[in-house]
């Protein structure tokens, strides 16, 4: 469906906002990221190819970013780094729940790379990438990550938020103009920085790297004003659903029900490895299981701040695993082809 000469993504952010607008009738958790996402998929579903919005997702990530790394006060960096080894412990266990989906994959009759790079908990594009170097099935590298990622998106929030008391929110930080001012531009230039350095998911952890460094060393009790989080939420959910159509749940459907098989082990066992950990280290094992679920760190992240959880040990969990993955996947790739030479 095409109007005149207005682009195909004209269509994006109407629809996206009333997915979002219905979601709060309803009472969703996250409802402008999971309505719009769910909208956006029921057009391109229904035949209208809505394209993303240019650089939606940027700037989506940009906003949610700046808001996490601001959650990172002196005190809060004080108890991350005393809980650094469980922290740590936490990312590797979860680095190796990919060996499910391995063996799920491996099982099926996938070939190894296409299994191993399907399976790592890193971000789809950089694991596409590295299914090129290695002779992998690309496009069902990707395939897997976005429908992790959906999986994630749909369930989790849902799952934790039905599932804990309700608590009533707590009074928001105070907006400081002048200090966003400041802050949020340099989180958009170490983005690019980032970026242009290759360095991974350069546009959530560039702001929320220059958010955190501030808040913490001028000791910063601020947040962003209310609708900022809803248009993050909507700017991203509306570039989710863009990546599905029919074809995408057309497109060979014994390996897409296999990634949904491997996701939902992933994730009780990552919620039973925050059980033991978190009784361990007598550390809040509701945030050790949001931070060790198999998904992206803004939509968790989101998540343990709409539930008022631990936001900052979602956060040191999820970067601290990213970068686990992205410096650790392909030399573990290399040394397992090397074992079985």
């Amino acid at each position: 469906m095409t109007v005149g000469n207005l682009p195909r993504w004209w269509g994006t952010p109407l629809v996206g906002a009333v997915g979002g607008w219905l979601a709060t009738l309803a009472n969703w958790p996250l409802p402008w990221m999971i309505g719009s996402l769910l909208a956006v998929i029921g057009v391109r579903c229904a035949g209208w190819l809505v394209t993303e919005v240019p650089r939606g997702r940027q700037a989506g990530q940009w906003i949610i970013a700046s808001a996490i790394g601001l959650h990172f006060t002196s005190e809060v960096m004080t108890e991350v780094l005393r809980h650094f080894g469980v922290i740590l412990a936490g990312a590797v266990g979860t680095l190796l729940l990919g060996l499910i989906g391995i063996f799920i994959l491996l099982r099926s009759g996938t070939d190894r790379a296409t299994a191993f790079f399907a399976s790592m908990p890193g971000g789809a594009s950089e694991m596409v990438n590295l299914a090129n170097r290695h002779d992998a099935e690309p496009a069902r590298v990707a395939a897997a990550h976005s429908l992790r990622l959906l999986l994630v998106v749909l369930i989790i929030p849902a799952l934790f938020t039905w599932s804990l008391p309700p608590i009533p929110p707590p009074p928001r930080a105070p907006v400081d103009a002048l200090w966003l001012a400041l802050l949020l531009p340099a989180g958009g230039l170490l983005a690019m920085l980032w970026q242009r350095l290759g360095q991974p998911n350069p546009w959530m952890l560039g702001p929320l790297t220059a958010c955190a460094i501030g808040s913490v060393a001028f000791d910063l009790h601020i947040g962003l004003p209310a609708w900022a989080g809803a248009l993050g939420q909507w700017l991203i959910g509306c570039s989710l659903g863009c990546h599905f159509d029919r074809p995408f749940f057309r497109a060979a459907p014994t390996f897409l029900v296999r990634i949904l098989l491997f996701t939902l082990l992933a994730m009780l066992a990552a919620a039973g490895l925050a059980e033991a950990l978190g009784w361990l280290a007598t550390l809040d094992q509701t945030s050790l299981m949001l931070g060790m679920m198999p998904g992206g760190i803004t939509e968790l992240c989101l998540t343990a701040e709409a539930l008022q959880l631990s936001v900052a040990l979602v956060t040191a969990l999820q970067v601290l695993r990213l970068f686990l993955v992205m410096f650790l996947a392909e030399p573990m790739f290399r040394l397992w082809q090397r074992s079985t030479l």
